[in-house]
């Protein structure tokens, strides 16, 4: 049996109106596999007149994975893409070379009952050789993600590969994004099933492993072939990210991931002096920190 690589905790962020914990980077742990940055959302109360609305602002050199539990959000971008994400189903942007988004609660969902938003927002760093490419977005719904049950526990491949299956989320290296939620204990089998660096995120409940007891709003972090047995207990909500780890650091500044300091300085002034790629239908504008 092997000793538990690292427990983090989540720690409150405020990004404006908004309250997040921030699990990634930690500063023991910069990134899980290609997983640079994850943030939990809540679950927070929401309306009549606090919203979520994060204004235009920048990336390079990533994926953005956005995956709501509760609640929905409208994304835009300079591609001119306009989606609204609903519980269960992934928002996939690539910025590569750059790209400028808005998240926001949608114009319906404003002005009437209270609701509950609550997910996570990810980023996934691409491999150095694909830093540059064109940027894309993929929304993928919630029924055409990979579903299967063992025992009391109903898995779901959120992105990446895993336990035999395929998300058709389109990632570019080795990860995988596993949502699990159980009824009864449950024993948890990742050796064999997933590959790499891996990060257990606790959303609801709790798991026992290497004489530890991991509880809420806690980050297990290890790798697949090290992970000691894992018993959930019941009624526990897990997300599990991960995969091979890149040979070469990267580097982070605000929204900006590059394993190039120099394209990080780059973007910087582009986007200081709004030559950056923005977007046409909004003309908010967060800008760089000093």
């Amino acid at each position: 049996m092997s000793n538990i690589g690292l427990i983090i905790e989540e720690r409150s962020r405020d990004i404006g109106d908004f309250l997040v914990g921030r699990l990634i980077p930690f500063r023991k742990k910069r990134m899980i596999g290609p997983f640079i940055f994850i943030d939990h959302m809540g679950p927070t109360k929401l309306g009549p007149e606090k919203y979520m609305d994060v204004d235009q602002h920048p990336h390079i050199g990533l994926s953005t994975l956005t995956f709501m539990l509760e609640g929905e959000i409208m994304h835009e971008d300079s591609l001119g893409t306009k989606q609204r994400i609903q519980p269960g189903s992934v928002n996939w942007m690539t910025a590569g070379k750059g790209v400028s988004h808005s998240e926001r609660t949608p114009s319906n969902l404003r002005g009437g009952k209270e609701f509950t938003a609550h997910g996570y927002q990810i980023w996934v760093a691409l491999p150095k050789d694909l830093e540059d490419m064109e940027p894309s977005f993929h929304h993928i719904k919630d029924e055409e993600l990979p579903k299967w049950k063992d025992a009391s526990a109903e898995f779901c491949l959120v992105a990446g590969e895993g336990y035999g299956k395929k998300s058709p989320v389109p990632t570019y290296s080795p990860l995988f994004m596993v949502q699990i939620k159980t009824t009864d204990s449950y024993a948890l089998n990742v050796n064999g099933n997933l590959k790499g660096e891996i990060g257990i995120c606790i959303v609801e409940g709790g798991i026992s492993a290497c004489g530890e007891e991991v509880t809420k709003g806690n980050i297990l972090v290890s790798k697949v072939e090290d992970t000691c047995d894992i018993i959930l207990a019941p009624n526990t909500h897990l997300l599990i990210f991960g995969g091979e780890a890149f040979e070469e650091e990267r580097f982070i500044y605000w929204n900006f991931v590059s394993s190039s300091k120099e394209k990080i300085e780059a973007a910087k002034k582009t986007w200081k002096e709004k030559t950056f790629p923005m977007m046409k239908q909004d003309q908010s504008y967060v800008p760089l920190p000093k």
